[in-house]
Order: structure tokens, then sequence, then C-alpha cells
């Protein structure tokens, strides 16, 4: 039987059974017995999570079940993306590396984009786990050069690197440098005739921002706050809605406008106790205590 024509399903039954491992024993804590049972049937499929974790229990690679990532269900290279955008939002960089390094010699991810999305990735993990700031810029740089060499006029996903460039260059607090890359990313994306993710641009200002604070230009930072809220505002995003709030009140505090800023902090607050994140609101208050004992 040629290997185009076995589902998913089969291949995962017919691996279970060769393992000999009972259905309840697959599903425990990956997914219900219910669920697995479509799995087999290819009437649904695991998510990316799920897919690992089943792939770990029956002791092969996730590879092992590449042979159906060109059927129109699934998207093998897709679903390894949208799991290390995850990951990235969680900011495990600890997944994102296992399963940078897994796909390392997958033929799948030969494609220049692809390459780029995993160096990339590689070079934002470099740098939070390993602190490996060189190879960690290396990395960025080389992922960039794959599809631009000469860093002019770049696409969506080149500014999404340089961004991450910029960022880690506020982490380091080179806020000079970080700046450049900022008003760089951002002049490229203001620059493209359509934004496909309206989160880059607010990723970009609000980093701008927050490197503007660093350098005590609060008047600037201000600036570039009150711009990512009112893009969130016109485009219906609750995506870094309460931190451009707080980011404007400390601003406004900054610069001695103090009941303005009060304000603004206690809008962020609230942004985040409607999106049931009471961290970030207690987090908030305890920020604003310590703004105002400096005033």
């Amino acid at each position: 039987m040629s290997l185009d024509s076995v589902s998913f399903g089969e291949i995962l039954s017919d691996l279970r059974h060769y393992k000999k491992i009972g259905i309840e024993d697959l599903a425990y804590e990956i997914c219900s017995v219910e669920e697995l049972i479509e799995f087999e049937k290819g009437k649904k499929y695991p998510t990316l999570d799920q897919l690992y974790e089943i792939a770990a229990r029956l002791n092969v690679e996730v590879s092992h079940f590449i042979n159906y990532a060109s059927s129109s269900t699934f998207n093998y290279v897709t679903a390894v993306f949208q799991l290390i955008k995850k990951y990235k939002r969680e900011r495990d960089y600890e997944a994102i590396y296992e399963i940078v390094k897994g796909e390392r010699d997958n033929p799948l991810f030969k494609q220049s984009l692809s390459q780029q999305f995993m160096l990339w990735h590689e070079g934002i993990c470099k740098y939070y786990l390993h602190n490996d700031l060189a190879e960690s810029v290396q990395l960025l740089y080389r992922a960039i050069d794959l599809t631009n060499p000469d860093r002019s006029n770049l696409s969506e996903n080149e500014i999404e690197i340089l961004t991450s460039l910029a960022i880690i260059k506020f982490e380091e607090k080179d806020y000079i440098s970080a700046t450049n890359m900022f008003e760089d990313a951002l002049d490229n994306l203001d620059s493209l005739p359509h934004i496909l993710d309206p989160k880059v641009k607010l990723r970009i200002l609000y980093g701008l921002s927050q490197t503007l604070s660093g350098r005590d230009m609060y008047k600037e930072s201000l600036k570039y706050s009150n711009l990512g809220l009112n893009y969130c505002i016109n485009n219906e995003l609750l995506y870094l809605f309460g931190e451009f709030y707080y980011q404007s009140g400390e601003n406004y505090i900054k610069i001695n406008e103090i009941d303005r800023g009060i304000e603004y902090i206690n809008k962020a607050k609230s942004v985040f106790l409607l999106q049931n994140d009471e961290k970030f609101a207690k987090l908030v208050s305890l920020e604003l205590d310590k703004l105002l004992e400096k005033c």
C-alpha cells in the first residue's frame, strides 16, 4: 500500500497496536478516550501539543506522522509555527528550543521562509535561555538575510525579526540602539501597503515607548504610548491595551501631570481586571504607589 493512501488515523491506530498500548493508556492525561478514538477514525486531528505527547508515549519522533502533512486538513509546518507562537506568548523558551532542535534536519523546513522562522526563534532562545547575546544577534540577522540580504524595504516577517532584535537591545539597556531599531521597524511597517497582523505595530509602538522612557524622554515616549492606545481603540484590539494605559500613565506622572497619570494607571488596572489578570492588576497598583512616592 502506498504511504500516500494511509491516513493519520490508520498510522496512529497501527502504531498503538504494534506497541501494544491500550487506548486508555495512550489517552491518559493527553486527551479523552473518546477523542483518541476519533483521532484513529480520522474524524478529528490532535493539536500539535497532543501530537507531541502521543509521539513521546509511543516512543517515536513526531516526524513519524509527517506522511499526512500534505493533507488539506492538517499542515504540519503551520501547526509547528502555531505551537512555537503559543509557547512564545507563554515565554516557554525551553519548549521552543526543543522544537527548533527537533526539526532542524526536517526537510519540510528547508524552504527559506520556514528556515527564517526557525532561525528567528532559535535566536530568541539563545538570548533568553543561554544569555548568549552575540549568538542571538547573529542568528536574528541571518534570519533576515535569508530573504533580504540588503536589509532594505523589509517585509512584515522581517520587521518582526528586527523588532525582536530591538527588544533584546532594550533588555540589554542599549536604549539608543533599541530606539534606532524600533524606529526603523516602524518606518518599514508604515511603508507596507497592507499589514496582515496589527499586533506587529502594537509591539513596535510599545517597545519604542518603553525604550524612550528608559532614556528619560517621557514626552516622546508618551507620543508612542498614546498612538498605541488609539491604534487599539480604532482596531478594537485588547492586545497590550492595559500596558499602553500604564505606560502613558507613568509618562504623565514623570512630566508632573499627576492626576492624569493616576487616571491612566487606574484604567490600566481596570483593563487587566477585565482580562482576569489579577496579577498584573496588583502589580500596577504597587507600581503606582512607587511612582507617587517619588513625586
